[in-house]
């Protein structure tokens, strides 16, 4: 899911090769609609892999960021929204019917570039804006805290940082799947790597070692005293201490794909669709209405 490529080296291409490889980007990141995007078939409803979940606060309704769109969770399941296919990646909800994300246009659009940049929408994904660095970065995470913004850039391998969703300032080179911030501390940042070890940002803004935490794939801190992790193989876990110490909770039983911890509400979807939890994962249920995930 996470690939590295050499901005210098795109730049420098002819038009011709550039065009190759942005239809090669779009096809790696696993559309595989092109033909139903392309002709504006709506066709049957499927998510494809899953990037990212939210509870828009506006309607408390599960929102769902994918290769093949944004969906909206229905009291009869799931909708794409705006019948937009674009390929919405490092979703995450800001405030109400406001969301940022990036990823890569619907292939209707043929004047929007390979890489949408920082993107954001106020009224619950049925149209987009540019923030900033359209053509540039392909964020595959978006971490809001306070006044920041982190966001790993697949494009260069690198994490950067924002006070204005405009201006941006490299933090780091690493290979990353996911982020979460410490609530109460937007300083306090922890990644998970390519090989599911979990990383803190230190004062000198170098990434280390967790100290016995488990591998992890994906993380969500939504409050000071709650940080939940998946692991590769589905565990679920909790640390109360901001990760010094990690609780094993009941397993979600196939690879995530992506998480969203809202208190009372966690959502993870997984290469065999989307689970609930209203427990705090110690029990894992479908979520209703979910169309077909691959």
């Amino acid at each position: 899911m996470r690939t590295t490529r050499n901005r210098r080296l795109r730049r420098a291409l002819p038009a011709t090769a550039a065009t190759v490889l942005a239809a090669l980007t779009l096809t790696a990141c696993g559309t595989g609609t092109a033909d139903k995007a392309a002709s504006g078939s709506k066709g049957p409803v499927v998510f494809g892999h899953v990037h990212g979940l939210g509870i828009n606060p506006a309607d408390d309704r599960l929102y769902v960021a994918s290769h093949m769109g944004v969906f909206k969770q229905t009291k009869v399941g799931f909708e794409r929204v705006a019948d937009r296919w674009q390929d919405t990646m490092a979703f995450t909800v800001t405030g109400d019917d406001t969301f940022l994300a990036s990823g890569h246009p619907d292939l209707r659009e043929t004047e929007k570039p390979a890489h949408l940049g920082l993107i954001e929408t106020t009224n619950a994904a049925r149209t987009w804006k540019s923030l900033s660095l359209e053509g540039e970065a392909d964020f595959h995470a978006l971490e809001p805290a306070g006044d920041r913004l982190y966001g790993y850039d697949s494009a260069s391998g690198v994490i950067k940082v924002t006070a204005n969703h405009l201006q941006w300032r490299d933090v780091a080179r690493v290979d990353v799947t996911d982020l979460g911030v410490n609530p109460d501390n937007p300083a306090d940042l922890l990644v998970t790597d390519g090989r599911a070890q979990l990383l803190r940002l230190g004062r000198d803004e170098k990434l280390a070692v967790v100290p016995g935490a488990p591998r992890m794939a994906f993380i969500d801190w939504p409050e000071p005293d709650l940080l939940v992790g998946v692991a590769p193989d589905g565990t679920a876990y909790r640390s109360s201490d901001a990760g010094s110490s990690w609780e094993s909770i009941n397993s979600v039983g196939s690879a995530p794909e992506a998480l969203d911890i809202t208190p009372g509400r966690w959502h993870v979807a997984t290469e065999r669709g989307l689970f609930s939890s209203r427990d705090d994962g110690q029990t894992w249920t479908p979520v209703s209405g979910q169309p077909g995930h691959h």
